[in-house]
């Protein structure tokens, strides 16, 4: 465990060494040149933002698309946000309801702290579904928005349908000392100061080939950087790994009854985690298709992690194919 430390420091100091020569780099790389959001409100969304006022005072961001019988909400990764989902909502919105959220601490949501527990945001979506007046809805959860939609399955079953899981966390195991590892390594320094460069890796390492259209992505994480909300927002992504680390639910998805559709992108780059659990993404999905009894298994060829946004014709067919 102490070598992967080291590893991880050295890569650091290496990168920080890189992007030392500020005038000479930003010269070089126009990401050095961007504007500086005040505030995560001044992000441009895709569509129109709504906001719904929950209990201790948390006031939750989304956007409402479309009309149809069923109705999906959309929950993001990882220290992402609901734009994310662009490319479905503009496709799905033609067959069903579709509401993407940003989490509390994400986005234009509230950044309150809190625990950033998977149960926490379960209760979220449970107390999203009841403001609104909703049925039973299907949960898409891309990422940690998966294990948080297997979450809100076992902690409230009546209010989910079916769920739609593009490549969650959630299947693969972790060791005491990995979950060591993973609260060590994720601090809220280590977010804040995170260098462009490693910006710019991390987001091309979402993609098995990055799409043009996909770089507002890391034009959006490196102009928040100077947002009086953005020590918050921070905050609200440690707190999440915490979160998923510290209520880990491999062993309880055989409690989940509902329909599941998981998709995966067959060159996902980040399941299984590189570092700690070298292999194949394959097979981290078999392992959660035969512990969830009513699911079905779809694995999207030359696709990445960030599959819904890399592969919207496969996942949006995917999607539809499973709601019929």
């Amino acid at each position: 465990m102490k070598t992967i430390q080291h590893i991880f420091i050295i890569l650091l100091i290496s990168t920080l060494t890189l992007i030392s020569n500020t005038n000479a780099y930003s010269q070089m790389n126009p990401l050095m040149n961007l504007p500086e959001y005040t505030s995560f409100e001044e992000i441009p969304y895709p569509f129109e933002v709504h906001k719904v006022q929950l209990s201790n005072e948390v006031e939750l961001a989304y956007v409402d698309q479309g009309t149809g019988n069923e109705t999906i909400i959309f929950i993001h990764g990882l220290g992402s946000y609901l734009p994310a989902w662009k490319k479905n909502i503009e496709v799905l919105r033609n067959n069903y309801r579709c509401i993407a959220i940003d989490l509390p601490g994400y986005g234009k949501s509230s950044k309150l702290p809190h625990s950033g527990m998977m149960t926490y945001y379960a209760s979220v979506i449970n107390e999203l579904v009841d403001s609104l007046k909703l049925d039973k809805v299907y949960l898409a959860g891309h990422s940690m928005g998966g294990q948080i939609s297997l979450v809100t399955a076992i902690e409230y079953p009546e209010i989910v349908k079916a769920l739609i899981l593009a490549a969650p966390a959630g299947f693969e195991h972790f060791s005491a000392g990995q979950k060591e590892w993973f609260r060590q390594v994720m601090t809220l320094k280590s977010v804040m100061k995170t260098p462009v460069e490693a910006i710019q890796t991390n987001l091309y390492y979402n993609f098995y080939k990055m799409p043009e259209d996909a770089q507002f992505m890391i034009d959006d994480r490196i102009a928040m950087r100077s947002a009086k909300d953005f020590e918050a927002y921070s905050y609200a992504v440690v707190q999440s790994v915490h979160g998923m680390v510290n209520e880990p639910v491999l062993d309880h998805l055989e409690e989940i009854e509902q329909p599941v559709l998981i998709v995966f992108g067959e060159n996902d780059n980040l399941i299984p985690n590189r570092f700690l659990n070298p292999g194949f993404t394959k097979k981290i999905a078999e392992v959660g298709h035969e512990k969830l009894a009513n699911s079905q298994l779809v694995m999207l060829p030359k696709t990445g992690h960030f599959l819904m946004f890399e592969n919207p014709e496969g996942f949006n067919k995917a999607v539809k194919d499973f709601v019929k």
